[in-house]
């Protein structure tokens, strides 16, 4: 997707005034605003229904701006830095003056990243500062990873939008707390654990809980309207079935090692073999089972190694309890 330099300085303007721009990331598409601009900070958590105390990501436009952003940079921090940036890895680090509290959900901590997009990166030149950007959809749902889906969801709450086509990984960024001794991943990602080892020499933890609030923390994220249920493989078949006999509109994703096997089902696909594949398609799955009319996925969790850890994640978010209907 061409996205033309008239488009870049647009989308730069729109956050110049204080407005709201959706951006093309590596992972997914970012509603993105002023990170220096309180006022438009606040407009994110507005338009997509966020609760203010749930901190954003600011994305700068390289490692050598880190310094600028944060109150200092351990060598564990600049070491990932180097290696991942730019990258699907998002950095804890304490928070440094330019970063208002809007944006940090009143935390000291601030989120920081340098996407591998062409037009983020553009983007963030033409403009001369940081965004901050959440996925850009309403507070809960399914991540958007097409220029569409951002429109379908958002609509005129955007003030411009750039399309850059789909997004390549498909599921948001690693993010790993360097504030301590001991670096830990709060929410697994487009970097795997395994890729975070190589590069430190040492064990990376990955916290089933932390005092540090970061993005996709809630019980129920990434969730689409039908409802998710989490089985072992092995039995997503049957469970799928019963549920249709029950009356339920059935999405299933079918476990590979079931690939080709009859199902009465509303809808069933295949997932991928490949973790890169599934990742990149997740949630444009999720979307097609609401599309279709589904009020019921079913779901198994792949082998948590590698990318199967992040997408392990979103299921069991996208299968936690809601709220609201």
């Amino acid at each position: 997707m061409m996205v033309v330099t008239s488009d870049i300085e647009k989308a730069a303007e729109v956050l110049r005034a204080g407005g709201l721009v959706a951006l093309p990331t590596e992972t997914v598409y970012g509603l993105g605003a002023n990170a220096e601009d309180p006022a438009a900070v606040a407009q994110i958590f507005q338009a997509k229904g966020r609760p203010p105390t749930h901190p954003l990501i600011v994305h700068i436009g390289g490692a050598d701006q880190l310094d600028e952003w944060v109150e200092e940079v351990p060598a564990t921090a600049r070491l990932l830095a180097e290696h991942f940036w730019p990258g699907p890895l998002t950095l804890v680090l304490r928070r440094g003056r330019r970063v208002p509290l809007e944006a940090t959900g009143g935390l000291e901590t601030v989120a920081v990243r340098v996407p591998d997009h062409p037009v983020a990166l553009a983007l963030l030149a033409a403009f001369g500062g940081g965004i901050t950007a959440p996925s850009a959809n309403r507070f809960g749902s399914v991540s958007p990873t097409t220029a569409d889906h951002v429109r379908a969801e958002l609509g005129d709450a955007v003030g411009f939008v750039l399309d850059g086509g789909p997004c390549g990984v498909g599921v948001e960024s690693t993010i790993v707390d360097v504030t301590g001794d001991v670096p830990g991943i709060l929410r697994p990602g487009g970097v795997t654990r395994e890729d975070l080892e190589a590069v430190l020499g040492r064990p990376v933890t990955v916290p089933s809980a932390s005092h540090v609030r970061v993005p996709g923390q809630h019980p129920s994220h990434y969730a689409p309207r039908a409802r998710v249920v989490l089985a072992e493989p092995e039995k997503a078949v049957a469970e799928a079935e019963l549920a249709q006999q029950r009356g339920h509109r059935v999405g299933l994703l079918l476990p590979p090692a079931l690939a080709g096997a009859p199902v009465k089902a509303h809808a069933v696909v295949t997932v991928p073999a490949s973790m890169p594949a599934y990742a990149r398609g997740l949630y444009g799955l999720l979307r097609e089972f609401d599309r279709r009319g589904c009020d019921l996925v079913i779901a198994s969790l792949p082998a948590e190694e590698g990318l199967g850890l992040a997408i392990a994640n979103r299921l069991r978010r996208a299968a936690g309890p809601r709220l609201s209907p």
